[in-house]
């Protein structure tokens, strides 16, 4: 028991690692993987047989990780501007794996097969995430001057910039997502009176 239990904690290592190692840098080697998760190459080949399984674990990670924290965003209040601002920070704290997940899901060469459970995933919190921005701008509070489509990549944009700003450490931890709420929210046109409702 203790004994597939460390593998599992290995395994997931090695995973966490890779999302880390493609996301800062798409061509990078099993070797890199290895060594970000300090195990032998020897090793990781004993989980992963190559570049292509193991994206595909990374895929299956970080679709999990991010529809939970998408949904529990969605589910934690019933206000949607809030519901867009929990978005925001559950995106934030999923860090390298949104980052990576975002690119995946745009990038071809990341794309798994039509009627993969990973595509419809995505599709599904794709989808949800949409209906939220045209029920915002149909009341008015986000402008109708952009398009769902270009807003969420100006919310990518801005996790995105978060992350790297994090990264740097040149700004506050606690007033990062302050920071990042503040900029998206501006972006959109949603006003100050809006943003001050209560959650």
């Amino acid at each position: 028991m203790s004994y597939n239990c460390d593998m599992e904690v290995t395994k997931k290592r090695i995973i966490d690692a890779a999302i880390i190692v493609f996301n800062n840098d798409p061509s990078g080697t099993l070797e890199m993987v290895a060594e970000k998760a300090e195990v032998t190459t020897r090793t990781l080949y004993r989980y992963f047989k190559d570049r292509k399984i193991l994206l595909e674990f990374c895929r299956q990670e970080m679709t999990f990780t991010c529809k939970a924290a998408m949904n529990a965003a969605f589910e934690a209040s019933t206000i949607p501007l809030k519901q867009l601002e929990l978005t925001l920070y559950a995106c934030i704290d999923c860090g390298s794996k949104y980052a990576f997940f975002d690119k995946t899901n745009q990038r071809s060469e990341y794309q798994p097969s039509a009627g993969n459970e990973e595509n419809r995933e995505y599709d599904h919190i794709n989808s949800r995430w949409i209906a939220l921005i045209i029920a915002l701008q149909k009341e008015d509070i986000i402008t109708s001057e952009l398009t769902p489509e270009w807003i969420q990549q100006l919310f990518s944009g801005m996790i995105n910039t978060t992350l790297r700003a994090m990264g740097s450490g040149n700004i506050a931890p606690n007033s990062i997502k302050k920071f990042a709420w503040y900029s998206f929210s501006k972006s959109i046109g949603i006003s100050e009176s809006n943003d001050q409702k209560p959650s």
